[in-house]
């Protein structure tokens, strides 16, 4: 799975890296090597988070959904 960006998030994201660059490790880095981290971000990164991300919102609906049976759940009764 590729995480694809929009130009416009692309671009803040690449600003931000430069940015970060600057603030973190008093360094100025080109458009291009920010660009860079971003891609490896994308390609390494990116997909773990992605699927950590879906499992916790996965584990989170299930306890909802558990919750849930318990409590709309009627007892059968004679």
């Amino acid at each position: 799975m590729t995480i694809e960006l929009d130009e416009d998030r692309k671009e803040r994201l690449i600003g931000q890296l430069q940015g970060f660059f600057l603030e973190e490790f008093d360094e100025e880095i080109s458009r291009f090597r920010a660009e860079q981290v971003l891609t490896f971000a994308l390609a390494k990164l990116a997909p773990q988070v992605y699927n950590q991300a879906v499992q916790d919102a996965l584990g989170f609906m299930q306890q909802r959904l558990d919750e849930l049976d318990g409590e709309v759940h009627e007892p059968e009764g004679l």
